[in-house]
């Protein structure tokens, strides 16, 4: 069974009732951030029993050495991870002499959160009663500002219900924090100064060496029924990487006693004195105050749903999948940096290390175009572009690679290869292919082609450097093929010829060779540049296009198939219907050679190759190739779900493509693949928005056109998405009767629906 205590809810994640065996589950579904920082759900007071803390800042990582059980040539020196930074969220409260702990109290009732989408914002409300027998309700709201994005914000109310209480707040910022996931149990921050003031306090520590330098800091306010009484901490503890103030306060039963506490983090990457910064982030909170600190958070919020909002009818449960989905993506990556890129797990866990993946080219990139402007985007195509240096390196010195090819980490924070398993880091090669995939499909999308003359064609040259020296001839093929290879099904190592890797090698190879052509004649001077730069030649295209030409592809003719790899038929091909459900999730259940013989895969890499290049195979040989792996298919992969249910949807398989999209949006909140309390599967989230635009609206984009073939599931009335296409924002209205498409502006936009053309006009309501 999975998971079923959130309560269905268009705009919010809510829980109801105190459940100690649901709390890291519940930290990772009602985290929050905002782009520049997040944290997992924990609670601000003491809590004795387990949880996961965790608060994390973009872009700070800490090189972790790798630690495994026999070192190979080529492992990666160390694993990248993100930090869990400094804690400015804590509160120590003590209710007549008797510290409130949740796991501690003789009555917890009427426990509630709320994690309101449409507003940003996390509450916490319960009543409990101390073992002094003090009874209080507890209201507590915190958000992390996106307009102020250094700063967050807590409310924390406590009235007292039976008598007077003597209520004692212990904020503090604490640097002395670890990682659940440190390698060597070593700490990774270093303090270096504290300052205390009359209600703030900052520490300020740095990682060990990365150096990244942090400012934590709070400032605090004291309320009585919401106001203000001016109160100044009684105490001030402090060590080398705490500050701790104490204030105590007397409220009367039935009145109410309030902490609000401003906190957050100024870091290097963005401010040369890192204290000034807190400073300044102070004033300017405390001079807006928490009414308009929460009304522009509502604010800001408002703004984005405007434009990235998808509203379904009809199915409650599928709008809260959906609104969770956009709203993760949108709290851990805005696009204003382009040193930042979105780790699969975000700001609500540790799992990954925070790190870069191929998920951000393969998954994220669509989103973020049509959603977002196009600037967003191109700052994630920077960000490769960025780190192409390091991509040779890693190809050279790891792989004995030469002449510029690249191979671009599978996981990172700089550009250099973190991931410590061998059948990942150096085997699942066909992360390439996504990089230059995305930069084809940015130019297809938005039309911007100054990308690839100015940044990309050097990307792709390096990438189709590494697929020509990768490939080795077979005599026996009389082709070329790619050995020793992990797909996208990990549960496949180090196989031969993988299908969609040698299809998408042989596509970037011909993409490249195209692209320098076209740069040729249309910027000469780029044309010129670029190959002095890496000095290519004529011969050297000419050699790269025998392999692309001469690429071999397992096939099976009976059943009329690729092969997932070479020898996939060789296994013992029972499906997935006749696994018995105790042995599921495989990845949990089984040894891992028992799962590298079986035929079960984690994500069809077939049908990943078919989704990049659906107008390459004919809608015959699609449904061969689906309705074969599906059967075959456990799903283990969060990235799995969404390009099923698109491929299902094009399939006219609409039960099957709702089930799929039920399982990717709900995927966290039902916890289908019962791992939730390591954090959320946020990239993954972007294949969700997919599974709707591209899998039931049908959305593609070919000869410079939008097609759409709208279908929609017949648990739902109706269904609308917005998306921003070349400038122009087009909305789609889908029920069962009739789709309409309007144009927000005065200018017309041509779109082919079901194969024919239809102008998209501004609505005009006429009543």
């Amino acid at each position: 069974m999975n998971q079923d205590y959130i309560k269905p809810d268009n705009w919010s994640i809510i829980e109801e009732g105190f459940d100690a065996e649901r709390v890291k589950s519940s930290e990772s579904l009602f985290s929050i951030g905002n782009g520049a920082m997040g944290q997992r759900a924990n609670f601000e007071e003491t809590y004795s029993a387990e949880t996961f803390q965790g608060s994390y800042i973009a872009g700070i990582y800490y090189p972790d050495k790798t630690k495994v059980g026999w070192w190979k040539n080529g492992y990666p020196k160390y694993f990248a991870k993100v930090l869990n930074a400094p804690n400015w969220i804590g509160i120590d409260i003590e209710i007549n002499e008797e510290n409130l702990d949740l796991n501690t109290c003789t009555e917890v009732r009427n426990f509630r959160r709320e994690l309101n989408m449409k507003e940003g914002w996390y509450n916490r409300s319960f009543e409990a009663v101390l073992k002094n027998g003090t009874e209080i309700a507890v209201n507590v709201r915190r958000f992390l500002s996106l307009d102020l994005d250094e700063a967050g914000i807590i409310k924390y109310d406590i009235t007292p219900l039976n008598k007077d209480a003597k209520i004692v707040y212990k904020p503090y910022v604490d640097a002395g924090v670890t990682n659940e996931d440190a390698n060597w149990e070593e700490k990774f921050w270093e303090p270096l100064e504290v300052k205390k003031g009359t209600n703030e306090a900052f520490v300020t520590a740095q990682t060990f060496k990365t150096h990244f330098k942090v400012t934590t800091f709070m400032h605090n306010t004291i309320l009585a029924n919401g106001e203000n009484i001016n109160v100044s901490p009684s105490t001030i503890d402090s060590t080398i990487d705490k500050v701790q103030y104490t204030y105590g306060t007397i409220i009367a039963k039935g009145q109410t006693s309030s902490i609000q506490k401003i906190g957050g983090y100024t870091v290097s990457l963005n401010h040369e004195n890192t204290l000034a910064g807190a400073e300044k982030v102070i004033r300017s909170a405390v001079n807006l105050g928490y009414d308009a600190l929460l009304q522009s958070q509502i604010d800001a919020w408002a703004k984005i749903w405007e434009m990235s909002d998808i509203t379904i009818e009809g199915d409650v449960k599928a709008q809260q999948g959906i609104r969770f989905n956009i709203f993760q993506l949108n709290q851990t990556y805005s696009g204003k940096d382009s040193r930042l890129n979105i780790g699969p797990k975000g700001f609500t866990g540790e799992k990954y290390g925070g790190s870069t993946y191929w998920d951000t080219e393969a998954y994220c990139i669509p989103f973020y175009m049509a959603t977002k402007d196009q600037q967003v985007a191109r700052n994630l195509l920077t960000y490769r572009y960025n780190q192409l240096d390091k991509a040779i390196e890693n190809a050279k010195d790891n792989l004995g690679f030469k002449n510029g090819a690249a191979l671009y980490p599978m996981v990172t924070m700089n550009g250099e290869e973190c991931h410590n398993e061998w059948e990942i880091t150096h085997e699942e090669i066909h992360r390439n292919g996504a990089i230059a995939f995305a930069i084809y499909n940015y130019n297809r999308y938005t039309g911007d082609y100054s990308y690839i003359p100015e940044k990309g064609l050097e990307v792709l040259i390096g990438i189709a450097r590494f697929w020509h020296q990768r490939a080795s001839f077979s005599k026996d093929k009389n082709q070329y093929v790619i050995l020793g290879v992990t797909g996208p099904n990990e549960y496949e190592n180090n196989i031969n010829n993988n299908f969609y890797t040698n299809y998408i090698a042989k596509w970037c190879i011909d993409f490249a060779a195209d692209q320098i052509n076209k740069v040729a004649l249309e910027y000469p001077a780029d044309h010129k540049r670029v190959l002095e730069k890496v000095s290519l030649s004529a011969n050297e295209i000419q050699e790269w296009k025998k392999v692309a030409d001469n690429m071999y592809f397992p096939v099976s003719e009976e059943l009329g198939i690729y092969l997932q790899q070479d020898g996939f038929l060789d296994k013992e091909l029972v499906p997935v219907k006749d696994l018995d459900k105790s042995q599921r999730p495989i990845n949990q259940k089984w040894s891992w050679d028992r799962v590298l013989r079986s035929p079960y895969i984690k994500q069809a890499d077939v049908l990943q190759g078919f989704y990049f290049f659906e107008d390459h195979f004919s809608k015959e040989e699609l449904k061969r190739n689906f309705e074969f792996y599906e059967s075959f298919t456990v799903h283990e992969s969060s990235l799995s779900p969404c390009v099923h249910s698109i491929q299902a949807a094009a399939l006219d398989k609409m039960d099957m493509a709702y089930t799929f999209y039920l399982r990717t949006s709900r995927l966290d909140l039902d916890d289908y693949n019962k791992e939730v309390e390591e954090g959320c599967h946020i990239t993954s989230m972007a294949g969700t928005w997919m599974s709707i635009v591209e899998g039931f609206g049908g959305m593609r984009v070919k000869n410079d056109q939008l097609h759409f073939s709208p279908k929609i599931p017949k648990e739902w009335k109706g269904y609308t998405f917005k998306i921003n296409f070349r400038n122009q924002i087009l909305k789609v209205s889908v029920n069962h009767d009739e789709t309409t498409f309007t144009v927000d502006g005065d200018q017309d936009l041509t779109i082919i629906v079901n194969g024919n053309p239809v102008i998209a006009s501004k609505f005009v309501q006429i009543n």
